[in-house]
């Protein structure tokens, strides 16, 4: 089963979709195998984050805001603003894809976990996810 979600971001920062991706599981009817999630941009990411306490998530942040800069002089591409370049840098050196394994009909994620979407650009943005679930064996 294979559907694509549809994601208005307020900016730079996470989005947890845990919940979206997990209906989409539930609604497949598998009861063991993979959920792959898939976005289709190259200025966004996809990231598995402690879930119970945000201060990791803007740890995560502070780190990629010192560690890729918006508006670096070293970048040849800004097309799009100061905070073109560093959004892509930003969104590989993230991920743009994750697999969960399915059990019971339900993402296996660890206790302290969410799926989170990363929107590396400073304005909003509408983001598209694509989630396939797949059965075992």
């Amino acid at each position: 089963m294979q559907k694509t979600l549809t994601f208005n971001t307020a900016g730079r920062g996470t989005d947890d979709i845990t919940r979206d991706v997990d209906a989409v599981v539930r609604e497949s009817g598998i009861e063991a195998g993979l959920a792959h999630v898939f976005i289709q941009h190259t200025s966004a990411s996809l990231m598995i984050c402690e879930n119970a306490d945000p201060d990791v998530r803007g740890d995560v942040e502070r780190w990629l805001s010192a560690t890729v800069r918006d508006g670096d002089p070293m970048y040849a591409h800004d097309m799009e603003g100061p905070d073109d370049m560093s959004g892509h840098i930003r969104s590989i050196l993230t991920s743009m894809d994750l697999t969960v394994p399915v059990s019971d009909g339900r993402l296996n994620l660890g206790t302290w976990q969410g799926i989170y979407l990363y929107e590396h650009r400073s304005a909003p943005h509408t983001r598209r996810v694509v989630i396939t679930v797949t059965r075992a064996g």
